[in-house]
């Protein structure tokens, strides 16, 4: 079959993604489509308001065919344009009439068409003059909500907090215009209390079929606070007692419905969508609309077990009836990623995105995104949805969340509550007797002397966990103490004895702070943290060498979505092997659980170092000249920078490849820890204080990011880059990438990991004292500050 697709959303994607696993899907045309249905045929460029080109466009191609996604292509007639278009050999056509689909298109139609049919719904009243509504508000007999009674993409609702707020609503649609001619009548509408689920229902006019229930999240920002959107994230059950409540609820709110449109000469066929809200008395119609809803669709199609494309023909043909639908014991869950501006200005909005792939029931669908010299590129908007499934609806949020942790966009943003206080899809279950426990919209039931732990715990917080990771890392931690250290791990705050140094001329403290970076995002991804916990201390321990310092005491940050014990262990035993190895003490640091910053399986690493130094033997040194050698000593690997680029390169299935290049698999070049320069230069920098005039760690910015710190600015920096051997790691991101040379020099240390200094006649000294490998790599000359890069044969 030959389809067209209207539409240009998520929902389209994952209506083509359905219909394309169909042996029945020949050809699918979208019009206009976005990057990801572009991957699954052939996008047209006719956009969904273009009724006439939509109809040449199907006629032209002798479509069988047409799925229409949004609903202004349906009120603006589309389904009737074909229809008076074609003859017997035609093309079928999912979706409503025009007149049909004035159930969504009008919502002053849909409120009189439900009170004249006897459907639930709050009591309201209708007005175009802004004058009649003031005075309704004024002295209106309930609490109320403001509806534009045309289409407005999902952003026509407004619930005001006070009178002043509805005045200021009206006046912008009745008298401002704000919404255009969608806005021009209002609809004041008693406020309903209760939750909300959304039941939708594929219909050929007579027959319906409901879909499992859904609960949606329109406002903007957590907590269900913030302006209304077209749909920041989604749930859904097709668990047998969820479904036996979608066919209960179907009867009374799609059946009906379905049957008083035919009554009214509309016959309603594609799918009926009843926005519900359950109140203490009973369930009632918030709205109604006429398609597939959206996000509701990137969590029903992956839980549709039957082929999607036999029901739109039979919808579309009126055969309904005598199919069989099927669906996934199973829950599923989306996270909707926006643009920073979402809802607030986006026109300007276009990003480059990296998506590195997902976890096993899980996908990515598009929405504002297109392609440009063909790679994908983010719009404005709603950019991307990670849908996922899985046996129950809270494993279907982790991995939705895991998916989006996979992508890497800036001035994006989503929300991180999705399926919190929606209790109504979740299986019902025997509560011991204790006390009851609210925490936002949620609520648990515990024994009444866990109150404390029962608040975190809901909150997705566990203080059992915590004490655990406490009590396994306890033993690391107490290795890395001498005498020195009168309160650790356990108090409120570390304590350490100073009077050593006292034995010092004049001593001066150095303290750093730093991360690990994106390099967490391996070691979660493999499960391996001991050498994470390396990372951050060596990098810290490299940050204050270079001024000349030893380490004294050292503080780690670890935070995580959810804390798991022996993650936390592990990092801390390598944070405490390369404490006792530099002599430093692992003398506190807090672990945090925080389930509403980080994503699930996300994790961050972080620590500060305070080390002490002589105030006259401080580096650098100022007695830096032109002719001074530039030393260079190797790196263990990438060390603790560049990652963001490297997995781009290789993403996140091919981390077992490339042993007969590296002579280990990738993942384990990537992982291998930051190297520490202390126990090379600390006998040298004792032995003789004065060789070593400068030293430069080479971190983020690469050579001329780095050495330029700790330069004059009369002197420069020439490194050949030539002088040393380039390692397969980094000769293997330049090809697989197809980076050039300058920018590999500038991201990533590309061998060379720290610096030195000296003048031409020490060298011999330092060889004779250095008991590891080095390369004199350049040297100094006049100049500003810069360094300066030598490329020379260095080819990609």
């Amino acid at each position: 079959m030959r389809i067209l697709l209207v539409g240009s959303g998520a929902r389209e994607h994952a209506l083509a993604w359905k219909m394309k696993a169909s042996p029945l899907a020949g050809t699918i045309y979208t019009a206009p489509g976005n990057a990801g249905t572009a991957a699954l045929g052939t996008n047209v460029p006719i956009e969904a308001s273009d009724i006439e080109g939509l109809v040449a466009f199907a006629l032209e191609k002798s479509v069988d065919l047409v799925v229409v996604g949004p609903e202004l292509p349906l009120s603006l007639g589309l389904v009737d344009a074909l229809a008076s278009k074609g003859d017997d050999r035609g093309p079928l056509c999912f979706g409503p009439s025009a007149a049909a689909a004035r159930i969504e298109s009008s919502k002053v139609f849909s409120k009189s068409f439900m009170k004249k049919y006897g459907i639930p719904t709050a009591d309201f009243a209708v007005f175009s003059s802004f004058k009649k509504a003031k005075s309704f508000i004024e002295k209106a007999p309930w609490p109320y909500v403001i509806k534009a009674s045309g289409l407005a993409s999902g952003k026509g609702v407004f619930i005001p907090d006070n009178q002043e707020e509805a005045l200021s609503v009206l006046s912008r649609l009745l008298m401002d215009g704000r919404l255009g001619a969608a806005g021009s009548e209002v609809l004041i509408e008693e406020r309903l209390s209760g939750e909300e689920v959304s039941l939708l229902g594929f219909c050929d006019g007579k027959t319906v079929r409901p879909m499992p229930l859904c609960q949606d999240h329109k406002r903007l920002l957590e907590g269900e606070m913030g302006p209304n959107t077209g749909g920041l994230g989604a749930i859904a059950s097709a668990l047998p007692e969820q479904l036996a409540k979608a066919r209960e609820l179907s009867t009374a709110f799609l059946e009906k419905a379905s049957a008083g449109l035919e009554a009214e000469g509309s016959s309603f066929v594609g799918v009926l969508y009843a926005g519900l809200i359950m109140t203490a008395q009973g369930p009632k119609v918030l709205e109604y609309n006429c398609r597939f809803g959206d996000p509701e669709t990137q969590v029903l199609l992956p839980l549709l077990e039957s082929d999607l494309v036999p029901i739109l023909v039979a919808c579309a043909a009126g055969g309904l009836d005598g199919l069989e639908i099927g669906w996934k014991k199973a829950a599923s869950a989306c996270v909707v990623l926006a643009s920073e501006g979402y809802t607030i200005a986006d026109d300007e909005y276009e990003r480059d995105f990296f998506d590195f792939g997902g976890p096993a029931d899980t996908i990515l669908f598009h929405g504002a995104t297109k392609l440009a010299d063909g790679l994908p590129k983010a719009s404005g908007g709603r950019l991307l949805c990670a849908s996922a499934w899985g046996k129950g609806i809270d494993e279907a949020v982790d991995l939705a969340y895991s998916r989006l942790s996979r992508l890497e966009i800036s001035h994006a943003r989503y929300r991180r509550d999705i399926g919190a206080g929606r209790k109504f899809l979740r299986p019902a279950s025997g509560a011991e007797a204790g006390a009851a426990v609210g925490v936002g919209a949620a609520s648990v039931v515990v024994p009444s002397q866990d109150l404390s732990a029962a608040l975190y715990a809901s909150a997705g917080v566990d203080i059992d966990a915590g004490d655990k990771a406490v009590e396994l890392m306890s033993t690391y931690v107490r290795s890395t103490y001498g005498p020195e250290v009168l309160a650790g791990i356990g108090s409120f705050g570390g304590v350490y004895d100073a009077k050593a140094l006292g034995k010092m001329r004049n001593p001066v403290l150095v303290s750093s702070t730093d991360g690990v970076g994106t390099k967490v995002k391996l070691a979660a991804l493999s499960g391996r943290y001991e050498g994470i916990g390396r990372d951050i201390v060596n990098h810290c321990v490299d940050d204050i060498l270079v001024q000349g310092a030893r380490p004294l005491f050292f503080l780690d940050y670890v935070a995580t979505s959810r804390l798991d014990p022996a993650m936390a262990a592990h990092a801390v035993s390598g944070m405490a092997e390369s404490c006792r190895e530099a002599g430093c003490a692992l003398i506190g640091g807090e672990t945090a659980e925080m389930p509403g910053v980080y994503l699930p399986g996300e994790f961050d690493l972080a620590g500060a170092i305070v080390g002490v130094a002589e105030r006259d033997e401080l580096l650098p040194r100022a007695d830096l000249f032109v002719g001074d050698l530039l030393i260079g000593l190797p790196s263990s690997g990438l060390h603790t920078n560049g990652y963001s680029l490297a997995r781009r390169i290789f993403g996140e299935s091919g981390l077992d490849r490339y042993g007969e290049i590296l002579g280990r698999p990738l993942i384990d070049a990537l992982l291998e820890p930051h190297r520490s320069y202390l126990g090379a230069l600390k006998p040298l920098l004792e032995a003789e204080p004065g060789l070593v005039k400068a030293l430069a760690h080479i971190t983020g910015g690469g050579f001329e990011g780095n050495i330029p710190r700790v330069l004059p600015e009369v002197l420069d920096a020439l490194v050949d880059a030539n002088s040393w051997p380039m390692p397969p790691l980094f000769h293997l991101i330049m090809e697989k990438g197809g980076v050039a040379p300058a920018e590999m020099y500038r991201v990533f240390n590309m061998g060379i990991g720290m610096v030195v200094i000296l003048s031409p006649g020490n060298l011999k000294r330092f060889t004779s004292l250095l008991a590891s490998e080095f390369f004199v790599i350049g040297r100094l000359t006049a100049g500003k500050g810069r360094a300066i890069l030598d490329l020379g044969r260095v080819r990609p």
